[in-house]
């Protein structure tokens, strides 16, 4: 299959197949053809040569990344009305119903009574693999709720739009699921729903998707759009990664060797070109120079590439907010909301859309006001803020040179644009007006003029959408390093849990606070669940059975006590694993205290400022961190003591 937009070739001779059950990952950066190629698949386009088969009956579902016209019809209803063939069943039990009432030949009546009651029962064999519950379950799991099931499509915005698309799409149990972005548009709840939802499909899904965890554990197969055409690999991405490094490895090295033979043969051709005597070994050098450079070379492609600069060190307090409230017309966003943010700690705020992740962070950055109470920013803190409403307020009218220095009047044209080219704006790129560019190049100058200017507060919306796989991990890498303070709100599950140290969960007015990742705060939670649902007795007596003799009661009550001890370890060794762990953390960090004290006290180094200067601050970033484990290794003891009592009790 071949494909070319004008002198663009978007496919060369394309050959691949989709078997029953495959779960496939389909990645590249963005721009080589991912959602082309979905739509392709689909057959909203069609190929300029080659073919694309599907097998007879077979039903193909697709998300697009993009926003969805919807009709003008309630959420549910709509959602149910995806049921395959139900609408031309109904119009064939309409026109049955119809005639039967109008024959009067009782052969005829009993041939239409006939036809009428196997519609009926196909109808409700429908009903059965696709009821009513499994559309409202979808549409709960995805964020909606109740009371919103009837609601017309048209009032909703354009993410909730596109969860409803979803959710029809689910509800269809469709042969083949392609995915574009499906989590671009929800909240980590529903994303950690949806993960669970794709483990348990069990037909084949092609999927599309920037965040790395997600995607690791969907997927078999990965379907890779590289430089010298699609290729296939078995397994999960972090496997196709390393099998691709070995690759390219080879390909360079093959693409090395083809560049010496052609300069060796040109230097041989130049050299003796005009000798009789060697005029054939010339042509003959010539032939193999056009054959070799027929062979296509490899290239890495072009990806981003950054790192943040090193920011002033602020005070050990960087965010106070007290008593802060804030409500818009009837919708209570909080109330009376206290929390405290130190040097060097990545907070991650999730929660349900419309719970008030955004609007924090606008607080945060003095974009709006609180009804009441008070942000109040630590000593030495300089704020740097980027969200998605920012890359598009970006003037249209400006270059992306003049927007990116715009940030940074005080750097040189120079360091512009090698900012802007680790953004992949070189050349004439950087010449382009705002306006022209698409979300995810918008999304890229917003991202430059932050590293041109970062400060030590930073505070990131969703930075990911609009950033392909290769792109969030490489500024998951950069904020790794990065040396400031972090608050973000992101959807993305590999960016929270390679990055956050601490989360806020902002539910019904009230945001929890927890030391660790969303892996551990989803552990924590599935604890406690187990802990609620875990029953108070186990034994006959307890359930209210006659008293059995011998030795079956005594059977009985070594079976219960060594369910109760299974139970209890499944609860409590996870806590035991994360205080062992963090214990060996906190030993290490104390050895390094330790001695970076015994060399501080040295009055040689000390008195030496480029010596001692390194030394005092990693004294203070590692007294911060062990403050921090500490913190976190209190939580885990608490957890422990209250768990191993509830169980006590039991």
């Amino acid at each position: 299959m071949s494909l070319a937009f004008g002198a663009r070739t978007i496919f060369n001779k394309v050959a691949f197949q989709i078997n029953e059950g495959d779960r496939v990952g389909l990645v590249g950066p963005n721009g080589t053809g991912k959602t082309t190629l979905l739509r392709l698949l689909l057959g909203e386009l069609t190929p300029d040569s080659g073919e694309i088969r599907r097998i007879k009956g077979i039903r193909l579902g697709y998300l697009p990344q993009e926003a969805l016209d919807v009709p003008d019809h309630q959420l549910l209803p709509w959602v149910l009305s995806a049921v395959p063939r139900a609408a031309e069943l109904k119009e064939r039990l309409e026109l049955t119903e119809k005639a039967l009432k109008e024959a009067e030949d009782p052969s005829q009546q009993s041939e239409l009574a006939h036809q009428l009651s196997n519609l009926y029962s196909e109808l409700e064999h429908l009903d059965t693999l696709f009821s009513s519950y499994e559309a409202e379950r979808i549409l709960l799991g995805l964020g909606f709720r109740v009371a919103e099931l009837k609601r017309p499509l048209s009032e909703l915005s354009g993410g909730w739009r596109m969860r409803a698309a979803l959710a029809r799409l689910l509800f269809q149990q469709t042969d083949v699921l392609l995915l574009d972005e499906p989590t671009n548009h929800l909240d980590v709840p529903s994303v950690h729903w949806l993960d669970e939802y794709l483990s348990q499909f069990r037909r084949a899904l092609i999927l599309i998707c920037h965040d790395r965890e997600f995607l690791n554990r969907q997927i078999k197969k990965v379907l890779s759009l590289e430089e010298e055409g699609p290729r296939a690999y078995s397994g999960n991405y972090d496997h196709y990664l390393k099998v691709r490094e070995q690759e390219e490895k080879i390909l360079e090295a093959k693409a090395k060797n083809q560049e010496q033979k052609v300069k060796e043969a040109r230097r041989f051709i130049e050299r003796f070109r005009a000798k009789s005597s060697k005029a054939r070994q010339a042509q003959s050098k010539i032939k193999m120079v056009d054959k070799l450079e027929l062979v296509r070379t490899h290239k890495r492609r072009k990806a981003i590439r950054f790192s943040f600069p090193p920011v002033a060190q602020s005070g050990r307090d960087v965010l106070s907010i007290s008593n802060v409230s804030k409500s818009f017309g009837d919708t209570h966003l909080y109330s009376l909301l206290n929390l405290q943010v130190q040097r060097g700690e990545r907070v991650a705020i999730i929660g349900a859309n419309g719970a008030g992740k955004t609007t924090l962070l606008r607080i945060i950055g003095g974009e709006i006001a609180p009804d009441d109470g008070a942000v109040n920013l630590g000593h030495n803190v300089s704020l740097s803020y980027y969200a998605q409403h920012h890359a598009e307020q970006l003037n249209p009218q400006q270059t992306v040179l003049h927007e990116v220095h715009m940030a940074a009047p005080e750097a040189t044209v120079g360091q512009i644009r090698d900012t802007c080219g680790a953004f992949l704006f070189s050349g004439d790129d950087v010449d382009k007006a705002v306006g022209v560019l698409s979300g995810g190049e918008k999304a890229r100058v917003a991202l430059a003029r932050l590293l041109v200017a970062p400060g030590n507060l930073m505070l990131m919306d969703e930075p990911t959408n609009h950033l392909d796989l290769i792109s969030s991990e490489i500024l998951i890498q950069a904020l790794s390093d990065y040396t400031g303070t972090l608050i973000f709100v992101s959807h993305n599950q590999s960016f929270v849990n390679q990055l956050a140290t601490k989360i806020w969960n902002i539910e019904n007015g009230i945001i929890e606070e927890y030391p660790g990742n969303l892996t551990e705060y989803y552990e924590h939670l599935a604890l406690i669940g187990e802990a609620a649902e875990t029953p108070g007795a186990t034994s006959a007596q307890s359930a209210g059975q006659p008293r059995k003799e011998g030795k079956n009661v005594q059977k009985e009550r070594r079976k219960a006590e060594a369910e109760r001890r299974l139970a209890r370890s499944r609860m409590v060794t996870p806590i035991k694993n994360k205080l062992s762990e963090l214990e060996t953390r906190i030993e290490e960090l104390e050895k390094r205290q330790t001695e970076l004290s015994s060399q501080i006290a040295d009055p040689e180094i000390y008195a030496d400022h480029k010596r001692s200067g390194p030394l005092l601050l990693e004294y203070s970033e590692v007294r911060s961190k062990l403050e921090e484990l500490l913190s976190r290794w209190e939580y885990q003891q608490a957890l422990l003591e209250e768990t191993t009592k509830q169980l006590e009790d039991d």
